[in-house]
């Protein structure tokens, strides 16, 4: 899958997740970025992206991910 498209399917995962269909994911994208992202808010996004993408993270990959792009690399690796 690419990059591309991972993007697609995460950002509809975002904009359902905090009900906000304004929101668009960039590589750069940090929870600083969105107001309700929060550490607790966090792990219930990932868990979402999980069942999105049919894919489990490890405790080291949810703790290293700074950003949206990092989090399609690791979407990505998993998908190989």
């Amino acid at each position: 899958m690419e990059r591309e498209e991972i993007f697609g399917r995460l950002n509809e995962v975002f904009c359902e997740y905090f009900d906000d269909d304004d929101i668009t994911v960039t590589d750069e994208t940090t929870a600083a970025d969105i107001e309700d992202w929060d550490s607790l808010e966090h792990i219930n996004l990932l868990v979402a992206i999980e069942r999105e993408f049919g894919i489990k993270f490890t405790m080291g990959e949810t703790s290293e991910m700074k950003n949206v792009g990092e989090m399609v690399t690791a979407i990505s690796e998993h998908l190989k």
